[in-house]
């Protein structure tokens, strides 16, 4: 294209040359074969690449690891280490964990297929932790910048709701086109029905269920203190406080299946 209208330029350079101002307007004729010929440069960019081209092999782990059997790495980030970080290297840190979440994913579905164990699975939690970290920390800056700025989080706003069984449970805002009244649709997915007989009726036995689940667990950990203090009668009352801190253990020592089977002297 370039090289097109280089060519139209030169031209007509040769019939410019030939015109001339008239002596009404001056005395001299102007010669375009002295005036600097301005050569016209199309506009281009430039292709940007990035640094690696593995294509499709960088869904997958490193090939020196596909026998292995264990694969040393190290541990998650931690939110005191990322909050010393500025927002750019947090920002090519992310990608970095994206990426190797989804090779680890891949890798996970590949081994799965050939039915064989993932060498190192908890690098996946470790990565999983890390990007958990990452963004809470930036959502701190977030919420630290909105409430120097305009007084408020920023962050999305919601409240404790209840769904259609009368279940609590924590609803956050989105934005809509309508209003609420003018939105059917909205407002029939939003009918609350938990004041009806029937949801009542539910709610009273998913209650008794969480409470006789509740009390069940209680009384295990009570009965596994009563063991450990008939067996272990001299054992530190403190630390088996620590441990179990639902259980009143001053209570339970003083019980009469605490006392062991001890032959009279």
């Amino acid at each position: 294209m370039g090289s097109k209208i280089l060519n139209f330029i030169n031209t007509l350079v040769p019939s410019f040359k030939k015109l001339s101002l008239g002596h009404g307007v001056c005395s001299k004729s102007l010669v375009l074969s002295q005036l600097p010929l301005v050569r016209i440069q199309c506009a281009s960019a430039s292709i940007h690449t990035s640094a690696s081209k593995q294509s499709l092999m960088e869904f997958f782990d490193d090939k020196k690891n596909w026998s292995a059997t264990e694969v040393r790495v190290g541990r998650a980030w931690r939110k005191e280490e990322l909050r010393i970080k500025s927002n750019e290297d947090l920002h090519k840190l992310w990608f970095v964990l994206l990426k190797e979440r989804n090779m680890l994913l891949t890798m996970e579905h590949e081994y799965k297929e050939n039915v064989e164990p993932l060498p190192s699975p908890e690098r996946i939690d470790k990565v999983k932790e890390s990007m958990i970290n990452l963004e809470e920390v930036v959502r701190e800056r977030n919420r630290a910048y909105y409430m120097l700025e305009t007084g408020e989080t920023g962050e999305r706003p919601g409240k404790v709701a209840q769904n259609r069984l009368g279940l609590t449970y924590f609803y956050k805002s989105s934005e809509h086109v309508l209003p609420p009244e003018l939105n059917r649709r909205w407002f029939a997915s939003r009918q609350l029905w938990y004041n009806r007989r029937e949801t009542n009726k539910f709610l009273l036995y998913y209650r008794e269920k969480l409470f006789l689940e509740k009390r069940k667990a209680r009384i295990r950990e009570r009965n596994h203190v009563v063991q450990l203090l008939k067996r272990f009668p001299d054992m530190d009352l403190e630390a088996l406080k620590k441990h179990y801190p639902n259980i009143d253990v001053e209570s339970v020592k003083y019980m009469k299946k605490t006392r062991g089977h001890f032959v009279p002297a």
